[in-house]
């Protein structure tokens, strides 16, 4: 294939991958529809009403309550299933810092648990190693747009009595056991983030089979008022954190592409991960049976330096990125932020809340460590928008990195 591109030899691919957000007409009109009505809030207008109904039958859920942002859709996820100051919530370490940081703005102290090596998402029997007394939930991320082990953590939840939230910020369309997730736990919450799989630049959701919790999600995004009650009437502490109409309209039109942008993804990601496994040193993730759609937020495959004669990773991606592939390393352990460190010269803001100090030094999770430092290696879901024909180039590219490798060690 020629001499590797990061030393100044061809390209494997030149031309870009699909562009994103994916957007037409449709949007455009969206918009100007609700500029022109004058019902630019959600309270007067319909089309976040109008969404929460239509995104939330699309995942299965009774109930939804549109909010700001992802990260302010699991603060109010928390709060609604009775998680308060000074409870332990479960969290993985190999996911976004809002996974843990939500629990540390409700009062709430993250547990950190490990990740199963073969999908990395969480294990559920470390779940079951970290409950205490104080334990009030578990926060089951769906990491990359792969569902994690339901009925595991279910399982455990329901032997110990604690509820559940999904972290369904990258798993718009994603499906356990033919249920869509985001409602199989106590409540679900999803982010329309710009780079996420069904974005309106920013905005989340939080989702829900149980009424009370519904009840209390939206009386905790909309200033603590009850839907029964007056204007003025604030019988709980609330925020405003109400979703605009633009945003919902957006997301409206952005819902109309999103069942066949999943299947796209789906079947390009399963092209791929054939490919690749014929590439010594290449190890796609496990693919439990149980999981009826991987929505592929991102393409995570796991790299050994064995198969490529001891390379970093760092190496490896710096050499794959140069061949015109976009990729990422992901992630660090949650614990290994500076937010959770406790330094010798005081407690830096984060490590000691409602009075008690948090030291997160001693904690250890392997399997998240190993995936963070060594292995893990991410594809983008814009990417697998695209056809055969670019995923055979990201399999060439990769097969070039590893015939080559002599140029990098």
């Amino acid at each position: 294939m020629g001499q590797l591109a990061v030393n100044g030899g061809e390209k494997v691919r030149t031309k870009p991958f699909p562009a994103w957000p994916v957007f037409d007409e449709r949007e455009v009109k969206a918009l100007e529809e609700v500029c022109r009505s004058g019902q630019w809030g959600c309270l007067s207008g319909s089309k976040v009403s109008d969404f929460e109904k239509k995104f939330a039958a699309f995942q299965d859920a009774k109930f939804g309550t549109c909010v700001v942002n992802g990260t302010a859709a699991l603060e109010i996820a928390l709060r609604a299933v009775g998680v308060r100051a000074g409870d332990e919530v479960i969290v993985p370490p190999y996911t976004f810092i809002a996974s843990a940081s939500s629990a540390l703005t409700v009062g709430a102290i993250p547990v950190f648990a490990d990740v199963d090596p073969d999908t990395y998402n969480l294990d559920p029997s470390k779940v079951e190693a970290a409950i205490t007394e104080k334990t009030k939930a578990i926060l089951a991320v769906h990491l990359g747009g792969r569902p994690a082990d339901m009925d595991g953590i279910m399982a455990v939840a329901r032997k110990h009595g604690l509820k559940v939230i999904e972290d369904a910020a990258q798993a718009h369309g994603a499906a356990w056991r033919g249920r869509r997730v985001g409602a199989i736990g106590d409540a679900g919450t999803f982010s329309f983030q710009s780079s996420k799989n069904l974005t309106a630049g920013e905005g989340g959701i939080v989702l829900t089979n149980d009424p009370e919790v519904h009840a209390r999600a939206w009386s905790l995004h909309n200033c603590g008022r009850v839907p029964e009650g007056e204007w003025y009437e604030h019988p709980i502490l609330g925020w405003n954190m109400r979703m605009t109409e633009f945003q919902g309209a957006i997301l409206l039109a952005q819902m109309e592409r999103l069942e066949a942008q999943v299947k796209t993804r789906e079947e390009n990601a399963l092209y791929l991960d054939e490919l690749l496994s014929d590439i010594e040193g290449i190890r796609p993730l496990k693919r439990d049976p149980r999981v009826t759609t991987n929505a592929y937020h991102l393409h995570i495959f796991r790299y050994e330096r064995a198969g490529f004669n001891g390379l970093p990773r760092a190496k490896f991606l710096e050499a794959l990125s140069a061949e015109g592939i976009p990729c990422s390393a992901g992630y660090v352990p949650l614990y290994k932020e500076r937010l959770f460190y406790v330094e010798q010269d005081g407690c830096p803001l984060g490590c000691s809340f409602y009075g008690r100090e948090m030291d997160y030094s001693k904690v250890s999770c392997p399997a998240a460590e190993h995936a963070c430092a060594n292995e893990a290696v991410w594809i983008f879901q814009n990417v697998l928008l695209g056809t055969k024909d670019d995923m055979d180039d990201i399999a060439s590219a990769v097969r070039k990195v590893r015939e080559n490798v002599a140029e990098l060690i």
